[in-house]
């Protein structure tokens, strides 16, 4: 697995479609991305679960966080709602077997709108979807995961990346 490393630079595309739906290059929403984390990490110890916030799911939340980010096209109701504390009973235990499953702490930082999926973020940048019908692997980093939503990319099963 590779380090983290942050993408500085989106396609033309994305970055139009991100500044579509209301991100702009340096957007950090600063003290609130600190409180969602935390109110997620309160759920999760009332769950009786620990999640690891690990840098890069902090750097989502803070430079995405609040955001819906709406695909376009046909169904404009879909979206990705980029809030770690969406989620639903015992979702902590379910991101935590998915996290052991693949070697890495997860955590979450929103959800999709269409199908309730939980939108995790690893240690090293990679995009999870958490769906009631399993795990699957959304992208290699923020603007590989939005490319594949925008674009309606069939995702393959997180199985395929476990250790």
């Amino acid at each position: 697995m590779e380090p983290y490393e942050v993408h500085a630079t989106p396609s033309q595309e994305i970055h139009d479609w991100l500044t579509a739906n209301g991100w702009y290059p340096g957007r950090d929403i600063g003290e609130e991305a600190e409180r969602l984390i935390g109110v997620r990490l309160q759920d999760a110890r009332g769950q009786g679960a620990t999640l690891t916030p690990a840098e890069p799911a902090v750097r989502v939340t803070h430079t995405y966080g609040g955001l819906r980010l709406n695909r376009g096209g046909d169904n404009p109701d879909d979206a990705w709602i980029m809030k770690p504390t969406f989620g639903y009973r015992d979702d902590a235990a379910d991101i935590k077997e998915l996290a052991e499953a693949l070697g890495v702490e997860l955590f979450s930082v929103g959800c999709e709108s269409a199908e309730f999926s939980l939108i995790l973020v690893d240690e090293t940048g990679r995009f999870f979807l958490l769906h009631h019908t399993g795990g699957y692997y959304a992208g290699d980093s923020d603007f590989d995961a939005f490319r594949r939503f925008i674009e309606g990319e069939m995702l393959p099963d997180a199985e395929d990346y476990f250790v």
